[in-house]
């Protein structure tokens, strides 16, 4: 199976599960062999990322296609997940959009300082959403190239 054929990885790190459903619809419709990862909880997701805990053993999540990361979260808040993922050599370069309801210019600002490669603010309505996370998805999962860490 050629590279481009594969599942595409998308890790979704949303608390709300109507945000998170609605998300995975609109990005479906634009790409339908996405395949989902997704957590409510910042911890849960950096257990995931860097094979920590429940994880232990598996590989570190460096060959992920995207992460779409909300602000607000139980246990870690997007931000700090963010610092995390930008923290360690082999996460790096893992594209990282911010995916929130925040219009906050701080948020914003935060976000970028961070390391986040793009920050969306979630459409009202569900044409308008559907369109938007569509393109999102798109871009991020069939447009854009990264280098590959080893």
């Amino acid at each position: 199976m050629l590279e481009r054929e594969k599942k595409i990885e998308v890790l979704m790190v949303e608390d709300s599960l109507d945000d998170s459903e609605l998300t995975e619809f609109a990005i479906v419709q634009a790409k339908d062999n996405i395949r989902f990862i997704r957590f409510s909880d910042g911890m849960d997701a950096l257990n995931f990322i860097f094979g920590k805990k429940k994880f232990e053993g598996q590989e570190i999540q460096n060959g992920l296609k995207l992460v779409l990361l909300d602000i607000d979260l139980p246990t870690l808040d997007g931000f700090e997940v963010l610092r995390k993922i930008r923290g360690d050599y082999s996460t790096r370069m893992v594209p990282v959009v911010m995916l929130t309801s925040s219009i906050d210019e701080r948020d914003m600002h935060m976000a970028y300082e961070l390391g986040a490669n793009s920050y969306v603010i979630k459409p009202n309505g569900f044409d308008g959403y559907v369109k938007k996370i569509g393109s999102l998805a798109f871009y991020w999962s069939c447009v854009n190239e990264r280098p590959y860490q080893t």
